[in-house]
């Protein structure tokens, strides 16, 4: 008994590692989205379409942030993580900084594919040094924890993003949020790199020579695509979501960036913090436990997704936002605790690297892509009242993922 309290035992170096990365994770999101809270001051300034938009707010982000996080998360199951992340956070915010300068549509595509770049190291490596600087029994609620950066990170672009480039124009939002990164990438350099740890009861005992055992697990499978289906529609609220207010409901970008760092922050906040704890209960009461809480998630979005879309009540629409905010952060925690779990201790950087694979090429590539390209045939720029149309792709993809995430959880609870 006297050994398991050791085992618990939580070092304050683990917290200062946890809150650093965390930090980390902030810059991630906050480089990430900068661009999509000035969309419409870049759309007015280049004329682009809404499809030239979505290639530039994800395709071009996307490209080499899912390709080449699976290629950095085995890397970050062989060598120095935190080498791995500094680097990687001194890329991308040299070259956030550098979208700044940026004088036609193949340039801004370029930095943004290097963000890109650079961003892809970050997840696979945080995730797996968090589950060695913690006990199995934290990994959910110390995920969430890690994963308020997503709601910070977003709040910041969001407010700072509006802010900045409605009073000093589009550009000065770069460079004043974007170069300050390289600073904070000497920090992780600086970090103790901790020892693997094998953990005492893995579902999944798969070594690294036959990772591909990985690929044909069920519930990993069941689980990366319902959490894709759930990722589509929750990142494409904050993708287009400044378009939507400001075009359809006429919110200038000072609004709009205050009102979605408020609703980010309030609701994202406790979302990621108690969602882990929320999920890590449901995992307590059954092996497939926190399948089903993403199952539940999933299926409480679409009410709310309906009502965003087809209100014209500010009240309404601030509510279903805020909402939408808390669930689509909420899962975040137990997704990324089942992945590290079902793929075992010397997989985790691969199993978060295919996870976070599948998220981002149904949010960024296939479904931004979609509703772009549907904002375009229905016309919406000229009419934007069309916008609720496309974007009615986003409650379709919570169904589902309900169902996904569902059978995910049947079978771990069979198993």
């Amino acid at each position: 008994m006297q050994s398991k309290v050791v085992k618990e035992e939580v070092s304050f170096y683990s917290w200062y590692a946890l809150g650093l990365l965390t930090f980390v994770y902030i810059l991630n999101f906050l480089d990430r989205t900068i661009i999509l809270y000035v969309f419409p001051l870049i759309k007015k300034e280049f004329t682009f379409s809404d499809l030239q938009l979505s290639l530039l707010g994800t395709t071009a982000f996307v490209i080499f942030y899912t390709t080449l996080g699976v290629s950095f998360g085995r890397l970050a199951d062989r060598k120095s993580r935190v080498k791995i992340i500094a680097y990687g956070l001194a890329v991308w915010s040299l070259f956030t900084g550098l979208t700044g300068f940026a004088w036609d549509f193949w340039s801004l595509f370029l930095c943004r594919l290097m963000v890109g770049i650079g961003e892809a190291t970050l997840g696979p490596a945080a995730i797996s040094l968090l589950s060695d600087y913690f006990p199995q029994s934290r990994r959910a609620t110390v995920t969430s924890i890690y994963s308020m950066g997503i709601a910070l990170g977003a709040g910041f672009a969001s407010f700072f993003g509006g802010l900045i480039g409605e009073l000093y124009g589009w550009r000065a939002a770069f460079y004043i949020l974007g170069f300050p990164g390289i600073l904070v990438a000497v920090l992780v350099y600086l970090l103790h790199e901790p020892q693997r740890q094998n953990d005492v009861t893995q579902i999944s005992t798969y070594s690294s020579s036959d990772w591909k055992q990985l690929l044909k697990n069920k519930p990993f499978i069941l689980l990366c695509i319902g959490y894709a289906f759930l990722g589509l529609a929750t990142n494409n609220l904050s993708i287009w979501g400044a378009s939507f207010y400001n075009r359809l409901h006429g919110f200038d970008l000072i609004t709009i960036g205050f009102w979605g760092g408020v609703l980010t922050l309030l609701a994202g906040i406790p979302a990621t913090l108690f969602g882990g704890a929320f999920a890590d209960f449901f995992k307590r009461t059954r092996k497939g436990g926190r399948m089903l809480y993403g199952a539940l998630v999933s299926s409480l979005s679409i009410p709310f997704w309906i009502i965003w879309l087809t209100t014209s009540n500010p009240l309404l629409i601030l509510t279903a936002n805020a909402v939408l905010l808390f669930l689509a952060l909420s899962w975040l925690g137990a997704a990324a605790a089942d992945a590290t779990e079902l793929a075992g201790s010397n997989l985790r950087g691969l199993a978060v690297a295919i996870y976070f694979f599948c998220v981002n090429i149904f949010a960024y590539l296939i479904g931004s892509n979609l509703i772009g390209y549907l904002s375009d045939l229905l016309g919406a720029t000229s009419n934007p009242s069309m916008m609720r149309y496309s974007l009615i792709v986003c409650p379709i993809s919570c169904a589902l993922a309900a169902i996904c995430l569902l059978i995910g959880s049947c079978i771990m609870e069979n198993q």
